[in-house]
Order: structure tokens, then sequence, then C-alpha cells
């Protein structure tokens, strides 16, 4: 695509992290992922979208357990020029008052019905940078508060100009996903100041940025907002930089980068609609939508389940609305198709990790990002009831996986207490821990286990996405009602519930017994009498692909965006 010839305005999607592959570590887990998902979806719409994140040359991090339990990280190793591809984009931004060259790599992601996408990773690895700024586009969520400031400088400011660079002078919305991102607006601003011949903070520079902007906020608690001291941020960008003097940027003597990117959007949204209400507590001074979030179909359905759903709801992979004809599917099929998709699990598992793992186990996963709110431990408060449970309606197997932030030392020990709980059972509970989570990982375990389990403690779960990859195969969900949860399940047709809707005591105790004892209870009384019954349980697989699959998806919410962006306009 020869972008300077390119009439059409585009949309540029910018996120600090983009998951499309494993082999291209450039993600760290569900807004990566989204992030990616995303821009699927764009594809197989044909939408005139650009992708900008940063490339990440050593990734999140590899992941090691030992025995113990205990995590280490190292360095990811991965070829760039393997995976993407150079582009003669140059663009530079000062840090650390020097000025810091950028190039960029594209991947281009090819839609189902030929749309092309691409995707530009940003690379400070440039001969004439310093050392620091040489590796400063080198580890996702690497370093400091310091480091993070200066990698979301190169996003925002540098990736505007490199858009510029490649021909994208005219484009039709920026799309910031989370407020990592939120600093292009310092750069739209001085570039609306140049055209009306403006201040650069005057409200005139607003309204123009303004009309091309639009924000999606991830994050349900004060503490996940990225706030920066004025003394780093003037020491990063400069006395005279505009978001640090702004009162467009400066909110409580900090830099805020949500509370800018709320200033300077005309339209935002939250995850779903609880989230949303959430986010209106925490900002009431701005208007934020509910979009919830959706996956990307063809990519997180196994193989033998998307060629029962090619068969059976054909047109599918184009438009998620034939899969309410899921019904119809032949029991038997579906059955066999997860069948093949869990023994395909089963075998990687157990050479990875010699879990040993049986077919006709009743599986549950429970995979998510390592950290004490997520409460991925909370299936194992009474392992003696576990195996009460067990003993009563067969053998159990639960499936382990997650990383923890490098600095996030209430993640380490969750996983610490995982093992040691892990090597407490016995009898008729396996249970294992699979390090190394990654999005083929991912895609093997929401579709070979029989139950997905998640488990956060409210109302952290903003949306959630891993149960909705679970329901495109057929698999339901236990889980807390709260983010997606709340929208997409109905007791006993999609899956079962952990508790009911009530607001947070603030008593985490409280609430950990509480769910647990209903989490047992739900196990034992509903969900594993509907498994011993063949013909029930497939029921509820087939609901799940027609009512949950049909509508969690990314082309639904592609499009939700762009018809509300599109009616936000016409205002």
């Amino acid at each position: 695509m020869n972008t300077s010839q390119t009439t059409v305005p585009h949309i540029a999607y910018f996120s600090m992290e983009v998951g499309l592959l494993s082999s291209l570590p450039t993600y760290s887990g569900g807004l990566g992922v989204l992030a990616g998902d995303t821009l699927r979806a764009a594809a197989d719409l044909s939408l005139p979208v650009v992708g900008v994140t940063l490339i990440h040359r050593k990734g999140y991090f590899h992941q090691r357990i030992d025995d113990a339990g205990r995590q280490t990280e190292a360095p990811v190793n991965w070829n760039v020029a393997d995976e993407l591809s150079p582009t003669p984009a140059k663009a530079s931004v000062f840090v650390d008052g020097l000025e810091v060259r950028i190039r960029a790599w594209r991947r281009d992601i090819v839609g189902a019905g030929g749309g092309v996408v691409p995707v530009y990773f940003l690379d400070t690895d440039v001969e004439g940078n310093t050392d620091s700024h040489r590796r400063l586009t080198d580890q996702l969520y690497g370093g400091d508060h310091w480091n993070r400031l200066r990698q979301e400088v190169v996003l925002g400011v540098g990736g505007i100009r490199i858009l510029r660079s490649l021909g994208y002078a005219r484009m039709g919305a920026y799309h910031m996903n989370e407020g990592h991102s939120s600093l292009l607006t310092a750069e739209l601003l001085r570039e609306a100041s140049l055209t009306l011949g403006v201040a650069i903070d005057s409200e005139a520079a607003a309204k123009t940025v303004r009309a091309q902007c639009l924000f999606t906020t991830h994050t349900p608690v004060p503490a996940g907002h990225d706030r920066f001291a004025l003394d780093m941020v003037r020491s990063v960008g400069g006395e005279a930089a505009v978001f640090a003097r702004s009162p467009f940027f400066i909110r409580d003597g900090l830099l805020d980068t949500t509370h800018a990117a709320l200033t300077l959007s005309r339209f935002a949204n939250a995850v779903s609609k609880r989230h949303a209400e959430v986010s209106r507590k925490m900002f009431p001074e701005f208007k934020i939508e509910g979009i919830t979030n959706g996956v990307h179909g063809p990519t997180w359905a196994s193989p033998p389940i998307a060629a029962l759903l090619d068969r059976h709801t054909p047109g599918w992979r184009t438009d998620h609305q034939a899969l309410r004809g899921a019904g119809a599917i032949p029991e038997a099929e579906l059955w066999a198709a997860h069948q093949q998709a869990k023994k395909a699990m089963i075998t990687r598992i157990n050479r990875d990790v010699n879990a040993g793992l049986k077919l006709d186990a009743f599986t549950i996963g429970i995979a998510r990002r390592a950290t004490p709110y997520k409460r991925l431990d909370l299936i194992l408060s009474n392992p003696g009831r576990l195996r009460h449970i067990a003993e009563l309606h067969g053998p159990i197997q639960l499936v382990f996986s997650g990383k923890s932030h490098p600095r996030d030392g209430g993640g380490k020990e969750l996983i610490e207490r995982l093992h040691h709980t892990i090597h407490e059972l016995s009898g008729a509970v396996t249970a294992t821990f699979v390090p190394r989570y990654d999005m083929d990982l991912a895609g093997m375990m929401v579709a070979g286990c029989d139950l997905w389990l998640n488990c956060p403690q409210r109302p952290l779960e903003a949306s959630g996405t891993s149960g909705m990859k679970a329901a495109f195969n057929g698999v339901p969900s236990l889980s807390v009602p709260d983010g997606w949860w709340l929208e997409g399940h109905e007791e006993g047709v999609t899956g079962w519930a952990i508790g009911d809707d009530h607001p947070p005591t603030g008593n985490y105790e409280q609430e950990w017994n509480q769910d647990a004892e209903s989490l047992y209870t739900t196990l034992e009384r509903n969900v594993l009498p509907a498994f011993r019954d063949g013909a029930r349980w497939v029921g509820v697989m087939k609901q799940c692909i027609a009512k949950n699959a049909s509508q969690f998806n990314t082309l639904r919410m592609v499009r939700e965006y762009s018809e509300r962006w599109a009616t936000t306009n016409a205002r």
C-alpha cells in the first residue's frame, strides 16, 4: 500500500503492546492480545486502520519456575527480521535533553476478505542514539517509572511523527488503547497550533485535537493509571514540553495520562457495562460509555471446532451472527471436536511438564495474569473439600498458568502458594502449573479444558476475555459475576456464577470465604452433575457458542466503535 497516495482517512490505533503471534513477543497479556484481535477484526472488515506500537526487542520476559514455584525472568530472544519488515520511516523525539532517533518495522494483517491492516513497531535501536536510548524499546513494561515515561514519549509523540514520515498526513481518528499512548495528543496539539497559528495549549488547538481522538480505558482502580511526578516529566521531556506544563495533562500536580486522554478525546469508553459504571465514578467530570470487549473468533477457535463451525454455521468467520445457529450442531460431532482439542492440550502439557493429565478426567482451566486480585488460588482454598467433590463425581484436573510482573511480589507469592498446594493434592485431584503462558498455550487451554474458571475480586475485572475465547470453543465458564460475565452469564445455560452480583464489601477475607463456598457448592451441585449428564453438558456447550461467541467478538466490537464514533462526530 502506498500510503502517501491514500485518500481515505485512516484510523490510527495506538497501543503499548500488540499480541499477534507467540513468536512475536510484543505483548504481556490481555491488553496486547485484545489489541491484536481488534486489528485482525479491522482487517476482516477491510477498515482503513493502521496499528502503532513498540518493538520490544527483548519481549516482556521469559518465565522460569523452579520446583518451589519461584518465578525468575530472562529476556526473550527473537529475530526481528524473521517476523517484521523494515520501512524507510524515520523520526525523532527529544528525551532527556537529547535527540532520540526512531525507525519503524512493519507487519501486515490480512483479513478474511483480503483487507490489509499494517502494524508499525517503533524501534530506537538506531545508530547515533546513546546506549540507554537504543535500549529504550527493548522490554515491555521493563525498568522503572522513568523508563515507562520515556517509552510513552516514543510511542505517543514518536508514533505520530513516524506516521507522518510514512505518508499518513490525513487521519480520520486516533484511537488510544489505554493511557500509555495519550502523549500522542501533545504532538497533535503542536501540529494544530502551527496550522491554526494559536498557542500550543490553547482551547482552539485542543478543540481540533478532540475532534480526532477517542480513548479506551481498561483499568478499574486509580493505582492502575499512569501518573508521573513533574520533576521527572521535566527531566525527560524538558521544561517546555506541553505535557510537562499544560493543564490538559497536569492534574493534582502530576502528569496524569488518563486525565489527558479523557480531556483531549471526543469519545471515551470503558470495556464493559459494569466497568463503565466504575469508570464514571472514578472520573465523574467525563462522559464514559461502555463498549464490551470481544475476541477474534477465527484466531481462538481450535482447528477441530473451527472445522465444525465451517460445516454447520457457514459464514461465521466474517459474520459471527451465523453462530446463533450452533444449536443445530449434532451433539456427537461437537463432543468429538472438543475431545480432539482436549487431547491436543493434554499431550502438549504432559510432554512439557510431565503432569500426568488424563483425557477422561474433568479438566478445569485457570489461566490469568498472576496477581493477588485475580485469585487464581481460590479453588484451592479447601483442598479437602475439593478432593471430596472429586470422590463423589469423578476425577478432577486443574490446569493453572500465568505470569507475574517481575516487580509484583504478591503475584510471585501467589505462584509459590499454588505450587505448594498442588504438591499437597493427591488421589482424585490432579493439578499442574504450566509455565511460559503465551498465545499458543492460551489457545490450547481455552479449547481443551472442560470448564473455564475465573475468580477476580469484584469489581476489578474490567472485562476479561479468556472466557470469551473459551466460549468460541463451546467451553462454559464458572466465573465471578464481574466484567463481561455480568452480560454473558445465563445460569446453567452459558455457564455458572460464583456468588451473586453485589457491591464490594471491602472485607477481602469475607468475600474470599463466601466466594470459595459458592465455587465449591456450584461445582458440586450444578457443574459436575451437568457434566456427567453428557447431553445436558453438550447443550450448554452449544449455548456458549450460540449466545456468547455470537455476541462477544471483535467484529461486533469494532463495528460498535465505528458506529459510536460516527454518531459522536455527527452531533
